[in-house]
């Protein structure tokens, strides 16, 4: 039987993942590698996809997870988690025109997009990965 309580650490992975092959994909496109630098990206998104899909699933199934620390971590976790939350909003729309602009080879208006979608992309993958930690492992 399936046991959804593995999700968040599944959602921490996948998150982990996106990040690193967002940073593949950029040190591709620097070398002007941009069938590499595709395929990386591809990966991200089909990744990042597969982590809101197993994010969704646990939420629907659990609901959400209180976090227990007092003081100052609370204020640190809850300021991560906040930003985290409203970027993870922004990128979804911005990831899809990136993308959009990529696969169609509008290249200008392409690399103007992904200037601001890559850094804000990253840090909602990695400070998802800090959020699962601050709220499952600490």
């Amino acid at each position: 039987m399936f046991d959804v309580m593995m999700l968040p650490a599944v959602n921490a992975t996948l998150n982990a993942v996106a990040a690193v092959l967002l940073v593949l994909g950029y040190t591709q496109i620097r070398r002007g590698r941009i069938e590499q630098h595709r395929r990386f990206m591809l990966a991200a998104f089909a990744t990042s996809a597969l982590f809101l899909v197993s994010y969704l699933t646990y939420h629907a199934q659990v609901g959400s997870q209180p976090f227990t620390g007092q003081g100052l971590i609370r204020i640190v976790y809850f300021t991560i988690l906040v930003s985290h939350v409203i970027l993870a909003a922004v990128i979804v729309p911005l990831a899809l025109v990136t993308l959009r602009r990529g696969l169609r080879r509008q290249d200008a208006k392409h690399r103007a997009i992904a200037r601001w979608t890559l850094p804000i992309w990253l840090y909602v993958s990695v400070t998802g990965v800090v959020v699962y930690w601050m709220l499952y492992q600490m």
